[in-house]
């Protein structure tokens, strides 16, 4: 076998043929990637792939149409026919070595994302699986190529044949959804000769096993009957024809039904142990707090996806598998608007975007907008002042988990956070109500002074930073609730704090003020470019759980003060103990203070913050460290009130700015104030969808397109005509 494939191997390359199939691939794809990542700055190859997917239907039928078609009309096939060589040995050798040719070509593309590299970050991992997916796609076109050669004579016909056959199974999935939009047996039959989809799998990262076995199960079986096709004309000039023809049928059946098995089973493996996910941002792969409650999941949940699902969003059907994976609970069935346009009506009164996901389960459903799955970045083109939209995050794990959480609650009445209003409050930024959302809690608006009092479904409060002082009526009502065991975020602001006499009476209740003045850090490694900028240390608690292993962004923040041991300083508080207690002389149990975040010791408190002219220490300001988060727990009551120096703390900007540690934080700060109601258990963040786009030099982008897709495949293919010439005279 290793004779014929040297012998085929070499023949292409002393002919043009060889030449040209390597050249012209290349070429087309160094126009792609060119385009796409050179010139644009995409930091994947997968568009690359797509765009030269359909040029395997015409370079495989130039690359396979003489390897035994070319045999049969020179009537040299005789001596494969007469050969001590078995047919399956030759078969071998000749598929390796077309399959040889084809990979020169992938250990060139294989180069580019390097080449990407060199200019910034790549996802490299999903990269080389989509280089992968698209050797396997073009090794099972080339074994239809081989096929298509071995029952024809005729080179012509060979080549059209093999394009036809290829075209159609590129089409395959159009022609199906012609046929059956929701699909029957006929489509799944005909789904079986579909060699593209699978490939089309490889594009978003994940290694796929079930393709994988598909691609290899097409390949053998077509080498198989290959094989036979061959041997039936070799057993044509035995006497033990019928009998050897009947043989052949048999077998032929058999190893057909083994494909169809193999990968039957491999398809009823579940999808965590069948699809690795090598997405840079592990776009697909489930968190562990998912994994965990799937593990314990004891109530039946259907999602609906409304779509069909021929035509269902990729990257949300992969995760919609990794969920079915787990669970034996979950169960997803695709609803086609088209066919069922009024379904959603049983479950919404507003019309769902398509792709859309319901959520149901005995006890409610949920709604998951396909809008709300994706998060968007829109900018401005200034050359045709028009708005771009690009995907920049996924929420699919973040928002099924939520949902099914939602639909599976014993409890009938969900837990409520009013957020004040009235008073000129900033509002929360839009990643800190999605994580109220995520965690199952409706958030609503308040204006104490049309409530008696604060609503008894209240979980907790949240006052972010008024400008508008309260009235005497309604900061008493805050106290009352706090009184009587209410939970609350409390948020100030420097530029306010010292006209807002009714509003600190709230925390004057605790013995809690803010400082006068702005925090300026001075410790450079605690900043981030402006002084103003705090990056504080966050202290290990329950509130802080989930920031302590990144930074909390707090842009000018106030002090705050709080009731310490008798003689410490703010600074030795910070150096002593997390926790400090008010004393009480009538037996009741003493309140604590802990600690949440706080500055370095180089922190200034800048008194005269309307004229600050310097970062360091002057006349009147007052020397760090400072608390500027703090949590106050109150057992008499039950009150548990967290402060914050700065509204920006709750701000999307300064979050994205950290990653959104600022989120996790106010997360944690939630869960433990909600916590004598059911929450989510889990609150899973949003996944960056793509890295940022390399910034390459046009000069550069230039020069490495000319060199891939123009001065490389020239010198291939002037080389390859050399050799021929060369041989020519011989």
């Amino acid at each position: 076998m290793f004779a014929i494939f040297k012998r085929e191997f070499r023949s292409y390359f002393q002919t043009v043929v060889g030449w040209l199939f390597v050249s012209a691939l290349l070429a087309v794809y160094g126009l792609y990637f060119y385009v796409y990542n050179l010139k644009n700055g995409y930091p994947y190859i997968t568009y690359d792939l797509k765009g030269i997917g359909f040029v395997m239907l015409i370079a495989v039928p130039i690359l396979t149409m003489r390897c035994l078609s070319d045999e049969r009309k020179t009537k040299t096939d005789q001596l494969i026919l007469t050969s001590p060589v078995s047919v399956g040995k030759i078969v071998a050798g000749k598929y390796l070595a077309m399959a040889a040719v084809f990979t020169i070509d992938i250990i060139l593309f294989a180069i580019s994302p390097l080449i990407l590299s060199i200019f910034g970050k790549v996802a490299l991992g999903e990269c080389y699986v989509a280089i992968f997916g698209y050797w396997l796609y073009g090794c099972a076109c080339i074994a239809v190529g081989l096929f298509i050669s071995s029952i024809s004579e005729s080179v012509i016909i060979s080549a059209i044949l093999t394009f036809v056959i290829l075209f159609l199974s590129y089409m395959m999935q159009s022609i199906t959804g012609l046929i059956s939009a929701n699909g029957n047996l006929l489509t799944k039959i005909l789904e079986c000769f579909d060699l593209y989809t699978p490939f089309d799998g490889y594009m978003s990262g994940c290694l796929d096993l079930t393709s994988t076995v598909y691609y290899l199960t097409v390949i053998l079986l077509l080498c198989f009957l290959t094989t036979q096709s061959i041997q039936k004309r070799r057993w044509s000039f035995t006497k033990k024809k019928i009998g050897t023809g009947v043989f052949s049928a048999g077998l032929i059946g058999i190893v057909c039904v083994i494909a169809v098995v193999v990968n039957l089973i491999v398809a009823g493996i579940p999808t965590t142990y069948t699809s690795l996910d090598f997405s840079y941002t592990q776009l697909f792969s489930l968190t562990d707090d998912t994994k965990d409650y799937l593990k314990n999941l004891d109530t039946d949940v259907t999602i609906y996806v409304l779509n069909s699902e021929k035509s269902k969003d990729a990257t949300i059907a992969e995760t919609l598998e990794r969920y079915e994976s787990l669970s034996s609970h979950i169960k997803v069935e695709y609803i086609n608007p088209s066919t069922s346009p009024n379904f959603y009506l049983d479950y919404t009164d507003s019309t769902p975007t398509t792709n859309s996901l319901i959520v149901v389960s005995d006890n409610r459903s949920k709604v998951i907008d396909y809008n709300d799955i994706y998060d968007y970045d829109t900018s401005m083109d200034y050359s045709t002042y028009q708005y771009n939209q690009t995907i920049k995050g996924y929420d699919g794990e973040g928002q099924i988990t939520s949902a099914i959480e939602y639909v599976t609650m014993d409890s009938d009445t969900l837990p409520v956070i009013y957020q004040l209003t009235g008073h000129n409050e900033t509002t929360l930024g839009s990643n800190f109500s999605d994580v109220i959302s995520k965690a199952n809690i409706t958030l609503k608006s308040l204006e104490l002074f049309n409530e008696e009092k604060v609503p008894d479904d209240a979980s907790a409060i949240i006052i972010n930073s008024p400008t508008e002082d309260f009235n005497e009526a309604d900061a008493q009502k805050v106290i009352d609730y706090l009184n009587n065991g209410g939970k609350a975020m409390i948020i100030g602001c420097y530029a306010y704090n010292d006209s807002l006499t009714n509003f600190n009476k709230i925390l004057d209740t605790y013995g809690v003020s803010f400082k006068k003045g702005v925090v300026a850090e001075n410790d450079t490694s605690r900043y981030y470019q402006n002084p103003l900028y705090v990056l504080p240390d966050v202290k290990s608690t329950d509130y802080t759980a989930d920031a302590t292993d990144g930074y909390v962004f707090l842009a000018g923040t106030s002090a705050i003060d709080y009731p310490q041991t008798s003689g410490q300083t703010d600074a030795q508080a910070d150096e002593d103990a997390t926790e400090s207690t008010e004393s009480s002389d009538d037996g009741e149990k003493e309140i604590t203070y802990e600690q949440l975040l706080t500055t370095s010791d180089q922190a200034v408190l800048k008194s005269d913050w309307q004229n600050i002219t310097t970062s360091k220490y002057e006349d009147g300001d007052e020397k760090g460290s400072f608390t500027v988060g703090l949590a106050i727990d109150d057992p008499n009551t039950g009150a548990v009130v967290t402060v914050f120096g700065t509204p920006y703390v709750v701000d999307d900007t300064y979050d994205n700015a950290v990653s959104g540690n600022n989120a996790d934080m106010f997360k944690d700060v939630i869960s433990k104030m909600a916590g004598d109601v059911e929450l989510s258990t889990s609150v899973i963040p949003e996944k960056d969808y793509n890295l940022s786009n390399i910034t390459i030099n046009t000069m550069a982008a230039i020069w490495t397109g000319i060199s891939i897709m123009i001065i490389l495949p020239i010198i291939l293919l002037i080389a390859g005509i050399a050799i021929w010439a060369v041989r020519r005279k011989k």
